[in-house]
């Protein structure tokens, strides 16, 4: 399985740029592969950002999104990963991702990343 590409991530200028305001996507048919099990694994991905000079256009993230489908990785891993690669494209003032994967053996996990922390370097 290759690993997903930021290559299919388009953006177009902010329409007002000189403005703070939140853009909320809900992607609430993702799905990746969990790494030890093989098995699918489905959850709701919502993406909120501030966007700074562009924004993310939304057929190129389903393109993007769908690359997960048959990649194999942790919840935890597939979450910062799209963070990682939202931010390099947009460079937004601010994003944050919530993924609420659906449950499995009576548990549910929800994964929790943001932009920027102190750890970012790139």
């Amino acid at each position: 399985m290759s690993e997903p590409s930021r290559d299919l991530l388009e953006t177009f200028e902010n329409p007002n740029p000189d403005r703070d305001y939140v853009i909320e996507t809900i992607c609430p048919e993702f799905t990746s592969v969990c790494p030890k099990t093989g098995q699918p694994d489905f959850g709701t991905l919502t993406i909120a950002y501030i966007p700074d000079e562009v924004c993310f256009e939304l057929k190129s993230l389903k393109m993007y999104l769908q690359q997960y489908r048959n990649h194999g990785a942790f919840y935890e891993s597939v979450t910062n990963k799209i963070l990682d690669d939202l931010v390099a494209v947009t460079q937004p003032r601010s994003m944050e991702i919530r993924a609420e994967f659906t449950p499995r053996g009576g548990l549910r996990t929800n994964v929790i990343v943001s932009y920027p922390d102190e750890n970012w370097d790139e």
